[in-house]
């Protein structure tokens, strides 16, 4: 067992110190699977530091206090979750995400819509940043003060834990936003950083000048251009302070192993008011060294894995959710069962909104084949859009191998989505945009992005296929609530002071209440979409094939249809087909061959004779129950 700095104990010996202390033989049985592993990451990470073994001692301390701290409840919780590893693979998975001020107006307003999340099927629930944060411009809740308080706006902690537990009766999961990479500039420990108190000087990292910043920013990408240049912003007294993302979110330092200890707390602290799933923000950028882009470093696995250890310990029903919108190769780098359990899937998001642009459906089916695999233990979280702008993440060495050159086909894509191409039935906003660099980003509803405002004749099914792909394709699909009743764009967040300079507010609007009392009138765009989409929400939860992560790509001979097997542990499987084209398209006998003539097409009930090929309609799914031979 590798040392740390300082000290000639061991792992046995802590163990040795929790039997003296006589604590709950629960933990300490824990503690015997993780300590281990958190000895072994610790050293790795501060094994140079000479307070390494103390901060250690301190968070296996820390992880006893909270074990003892956390309700009955969730401890039976822990215990189901660890006789059933993969509940979170289930095909009866389904998540929904919203702002909680917005589509309900407080705590309370969640509480009064289960009842519509269990019609709608829903097992988990993200709850969008709702913790106190600063006055005006937060980033959305991004930027967070303290992660025990509640912004008094939406409720109170207490609140939070009731509901939680509602929640919890009614089957779903309650999800939040762990923001650790950076606090605001008003948290209590920036604060004390800047004031240089002792023990908080070293929280982040603060710089007398330019030197040691200019130095950084060599290697470093600016992120938020429109915000400030650079990685770093300057404090009133003329210091420089890191700042990856806006000026007001500060970097912690988590060479700083005092930093380590204080976040663990208060991941422990939540998952004691019934959080089960952390969703983990900004995890490329953790971990700063001089010379390197700071993205993806491998301290940032091993922090990671480190957190996980210590949940491991004191709260071992809770996931993690990995958030990287990085290189296709970097996101599944944080995929494991020792890291992050369950990851967004951004290459299949934004790939389906290629497909549809370029009426093409190659990348996204060789993204399919070749990205979509995953360790065992672990789940794509699959999203049709989120609270965030749309990054076009594709790997360029993907797409040459199709004959795309990647940097024009972003700007293509980006043209395309926010209106400015030939063509395009989108209405995005451009989100940063970058003019030096050409960067940029796409913000947008579902309904808004796939021709529903525009008054597209092919929207609606548009909205259909995306969120069939993100229903099928394995893992855990997730509904932006309101575009299950084909919420458009909201064009008034620019006359709003606080969100004007954030065209991300355009596709986070308020709960479309006209909508969602239009959603059993077949003859409005909400009452067609959500009947289509909660069709096909009955149909995944009755279909076991749907659960787990394995698939099998099948080549269709139709460039614009996307394909692959589901399979299941009865000698059936499901083929999925989904067409991208403006136009009908026919899949021949002969590719279908494989399987037997006889199939079932799920979401209308129909058997359907494989022998005669299958009609895919334009922008067309369909859910195949098949034989294979």
């Amino acid at each position: 067992m590798t040392q740390l700095q300082g000290t000639s104990h061991d792992v046995p010996a802590i163990l040795a110190d929790l039997t003296a202390d006589q604590v709950d033989r629960e933990f300490l049985a824990n503690a015997e699977v993780h300590l281990p592993r958190l000895h072994d990451l610790f050293a790795q990470l501060y094994g140079d530091r000479a307070d390494g073994f103390e901060r250690l001692a301190s968070v296996v301390d820390l992880a006893r206090r909270s074990w003892a701290a956390r309700p009955a409840d969730l401890k039976a919780l822990d215990r189901a979750r660890e006789s059933e590893p993969e509940w979170f693979e289930s095909e009866r998975m389904v998540g929904g995400v919203c702002y909680v001020d917005r589509y309900a107006g407080g705590l309370s307003g969640i509480r009064d819509s289960i009842p519509y999340f269990r019609e709608l099927g829903l097992t988990y629930l993200h709850l969008m940043p709702l913790f106190e944060s600063p006055e005006g411009n937060s980033d959305g809740g991004y930027a967070v003060s303290s992660y025990r308080r509640v912004n008094p706006k939406l409720g109170t902690m207490a609140d939070l834990a009731e509901l939680a537990a509602e929640l919890r009766r009614a089957g779903i999961s309650l999800v939040v936003d762990f923001i650790f990479n950076h606090t605001s500039n008003e948290h209590r420990w920036a604060q004390k950083a800047v004031a240089g108190e002792r023990g908080y000087e070293d929280f982040y990292l603060i710089f007398p000048d330019r030197e040691m910043p200019d130095a950084y920013e060599r290697t470093t990408r600016e992120i938020f251009p429109d915000d400030h240049p650079g990685s770093f912003v300057q404090l009133d007294d003329g210091r420089w302070i890191w700042a990856t993302f806006y000026h007001f979110q500060w970097d912690l330092n988590y060479a700083n192993p005092a930093v380590f200890e204080a976040m663990a707390g208060e991941m422990l602290y939540l998952a004691n008011q019934g959080v089960e799933i952390l969703r983990m923000d900004a995890v490329a950028f953790i971990w700063k060294r001089l010379g390197t882009t700071c993205e993806s470093l491998p301290e940032a696995h091993l922090l990671l894995q480190a957190f996980n250890a210590v949940l491991r310990m004191a709260a071992p029903g809770l996931l993690f959710k990995s958030e990287a919108i990085v290189h296709p190769d970097e996101v599944v780098s944080y995929i494991s069962p020792d890291e992050c359990q369950i990851s967004y899937n951004p290459l299949q998001m934004a790939l389906t909104w290629e497909a549809l642009a370029t009426r093409d459906g190659r990348l996204l089916q060789q993204a399919l084949e070749r990205r979509h695999a995953l360790p065992a233990g672990t789940a794509w979280v699959n999203y049709v859009r989120s609270h965030d702008d749309i990054g076009w993440t594709f790997a360029d060495e993907d797409a040459a191998e199709l004959g795309i050159d990647g940097s024009p086909h972003r700007r293509f894509l980006n043209d395309f989505y926010v209106g400015r191409a030939e063509g395009t039935f989108a209405r995005g906003v451009p989100f940063q945009e970058n003019p030096r660099t050409g960067d940029a980003r796409v913000t947008g509803t579902t309904a808004s992005l796939a021709g529903i405002e525009a008054g597209d004749a092919g929207g609606e099914d548009r909205v259909i296929l995306a969120h069939a792909l993100a229903l099928s394709t394995g893992g855990i699909p997730l509904l932006y609530l309101g575009d299950e009743v084909a919420q458009l764009n909201d064009y008034g967040y620019s006359d709003r002071p606080e969100e004007a300079g954030d065209s991300r507010w355009v596709h986070r609007p308020f709960r479309p209440a006209q909508n969602y009392a239009d959603r059993r009138d077949a003859d409005t765009p909400a009452g067609r979409v959500f009947a289509r989409l909660t069709r096909l929400l009955d149909v995944r939860r009755a279909t076991p094939e749907f659960s787990g992560n394995e698939l099998i790509a099948f080549d269709a001979h139709v460039p614009s249809v996307v394909a692959f097997l589901r399979p299941g542990d009865n000698g059936f499987a499901v083929l999925v087909l989904a067409n991208v084209a403006d136009s009908a398209v026919e899949i021949d006998a002969l590719t279908l061959s494989g399987m037997a003539p006889e199939a079932l097409d799920l979401v209308s009930s129909a058997p359907i004779w494989l022998g005669v090929g299958v009609t895919l309609a334009a922008h067309g799914t369909r859910w195949l129950r098949v034989r294979p031979r």
